[in-house]
């Protein structure tokens, strides 16, 4: 047997695996749950992933798969058509994302630093 620590979206597991040797046909699928094992201090801590939006309004979607660099609105703030709500790196571009009308944020479901999906809901606007 042999131990690994196996790091699956931000948490770390500590896992053993055993090595076969030869043909064999048997299967095991007995799962097991681990707690996740603490990260070293020296590591640091992942930011949240984006929530799931449930304010009622517009949503601004993520257009592509990347990071975002920077959250310029918060909760409550005013917008008018074509600020800048967030900066988005993607495949090594800094992508602007535009309001796509004047209103006022109620929610926002980012932070600076998360990783997000095409279709993400990123903020919502009334």
């Amino acid at each position: 047997m042999k131990k690994y620590v196996i790091n699956v979206n931000g948490n770390r597991y500590e896992v053993e695996v055993e090595e076969v040797q030869g043909d064999f046909t048997e299967v095991s699928t007995n799962a097991v749950a681990s707690k996740p094992v603490q990260q070293d201090s020296k590591a640091s801590s992942k930011p949240a992933q984006p929530k799931k939006a449930s304010a009622e309004g517009e949503k601004v979607e993520c257009p592509m798969p990347g990071t975002i660099l920077s959250v310029n609105v918060k909760e409550g703030d005013s917008i008018k058509k074509g600020d800048v709500l967030f900066v988005l790196e993607a495949m090594k571009m800094e992508n602007e994302i535009m309001a796509s009308r004047d209103g006022k944020v109620i929610e926002v479901d980012v932070a600076k630093g998360v990783q997000v999906n095409t279709g993400d809901v990123l903020a919502v606007i009334e």
